[in-house]
């Protein structure tokens, strides 16, 4: 049966989820959400997808799944693909995520939807400003751990990568430019590298012009 991915191309958690698909080799398909015009907010998305409004949503059989993190653990056990060998290995793996989802992730996520989703006028350059000083933080981290590793936790691709790149991918500017951070720029060509990894925009088609 193939994995059904509620998802839409400019979402970074998204990709997480599409990516680790694609990598691992398994079925699946997107299933185009129009969440720049309030489907993931209607009463029929919360009612029937997800209670919380998001994407992703994974639907494998009879097990449906929201959280981009959660996905990936599913993934990892039942199809036995980027999760952690031994117990502190997947420890570890829980710790990038986390401090992926509060650190990078969700400021990127923000910075970008304001700095290009949003009409010039209403783009709030304080705010865009504090953002962008809390990811140099980040990316600052995740630059000096990635000093002499070609990945983020053991010696493979894990959960861990495909977490903390997803939004690193995207083309619209947010403050981050790859050649700045060099060791990040090394890890995300290892990425690049992987068998069957492709875009968000070639993974996922953007929400913007497209038609179902």
């Amino acid at each position: 049966m193939t994995i059904k991915l509620y998802c839409f191309g400019e979402s970074g958690h998204s990709y997480k989820a599409a990516l680790a698909l694609e990598l691992a080799g398994i079925a699946w398909e997107p299933v185009f959400v129009d969440f720049f015009h309030g489907e993931a907010r209607s009463d029929v998305y919360r009612t029937q997808i997800n209670a919380m409004g998001e994407c992703p949503v994974m639907i494998d059989g009879d097990v449906q799944l929201s959280q981009s993190a959660v996905i990936q653990e599913y993934l990892s056990e039942t199809y036995g693909k980027f999760g952690g060998v031994t117990k502190p290995e997947h420890r570890e793996i829980l710790r990038w995520q986390l401090w992926d989802n509060h650190k990078l992730s969700s400021f990127a996520g923000i910075c970008r939807f304001l700095m290009n989703f949003l009409p010039e006028e209403k783009r709030p350059a304080e705010v865009i400003a504090f953002y962008q000083g809390r990811l140099r933080d980040a990316y600052d981290i995740l630059n000096k751990h990635l000093a002499g590793r070609d990945w983020i936790v053991a010696e493979r691709l894990t959960n861990a990568d495909l977490t903390c790149c997803a939004y690193l991918f995207y083309p619209e500017p947010f403050g981050f430019d790859r050649a700045a951070w060099p060791n990040i720029d090394r890890w995300l060509s290892n990425i690049q590298a992987a068998p069957g990894w492709k875009h968000p925009y070639d993974l996922m088609t953007p929400a913007f012009g497209r038609t179902k």
